[in-house]
């Protein structure tokens, strides 16, 4: 059985560079917490020449001022630099409601979103009362994703599920109790957009847990599934990390340090 293969961009819209390894790990003392360790912010393109696909929506200026993150482009404009127009996808994959993954969903008017039915009630439940809980929310965000449900705009999955031939998302919870990692079908065998279900190389290579979870075990058995659904641990792509602008090539020249390629080969192989 023929399936389509697919081209995968990273496309970093922001970063943070005045973080530490305090912030990325829970994890012996031994580490050196003290190290800098800085973070990129990434929305991803799944694409053949049949379908373009979205996953996530990132976040604007003003939510990066708020959290002291620096927005380098807005994701819509980001899209504009690779010729994508963020007002023609219909297809648009969240894989989470964190402020960082579902900020402008505005920007994307003819978008269907494919989001986990579990995050939804958990960003709308009683564990937003708790503000350990929820500080990776905006309730603006949230509320907007609401009433995207009500204008019919929302596609619920329980688990695993295809968004398209080649394309399907699964259920990892941990970080987030509906987070949702991409498996996409490439030329060099399947490859997986681990969006927070890893944010480092680190956390799925050396069983490290990020600390905002909610679910530690069902974040160490995360690591686990992302292991089975991609034909190597080469082909798992972090959500953050960014080893990842250095280890796959650019789109062009013109994208260099901001769109990579994840279909082909890394680099460092």
């Amino acid at each position: 059985m023929t399936t389509e293969t697919y081209e995968i961009l990273a496309v970093k819209y922001a970063e943070r560079t005045d973080r530490f390894r305090a912030e990325s790990f829970i994890m012996p003392a031994e580490d050196d917490h003290a190290t800098p360790h800085p973070m990129d912010y990434f929305v991803w393109v799944i694409r053949n020449g049949a379908r373009t696909i979205l996953v996530d929506t990132g976040f604007d200026e003003a939510e990066g001022k708020k959290r002291n993150r620096k927005v380098l482009r807005t994701p819509a404009a980001a899209l504009e630099l690779i010729g994508i127009s963020a007002g023609q996808i219909d297809q648009l994959i969240v894989t989470h409601l964190h402020y960082d993954h579902a900020g402008t969903l505005g920007a994307f008017p003819k978008a269907h979103f494919h989001l986990q039915a579990a995050e939804m009630q958990y960003a709308t439940g009683p564990c937003m009362c708790h503000p350990a809980l929820r500080v990776p929310f905006t309730a603006e965000h949230v509320c907007e994703m609401v009433r995207n449900v009500f204008s019919g705009r929302v596609v619920f999955h329980e688990g695993d599920a295809e968004i398209a031939p080649g394309i399907t998302v699964h259920k990892v919870g941990g970080h987030s109790r509906g987070l949702q990692c991409v498996r996409v079908a490439t030329a060099s065998g399947p490859v997986v957009l681990a969006s927070d279900a890893s944010h480092y190389y680190e956390n799925f290579e050396e069983g490290k847990v990020f600390p905002i979870v909610v679910d530690v075990e069902n974040t160490l058995r995360g690591y686990a599934r992302l292991n089975e659904l991609a034909a190597s641990r080469r082909h798992i792509v972090p959500g953050h990390d960014p080893l990842v602008l250095q280890r796959y090539p650019s789109l062009n020249s013109q994208t260099n340090g901001m769109v990579v390629r994840l279909d082909v080969p890394r680099l460092d192989a």
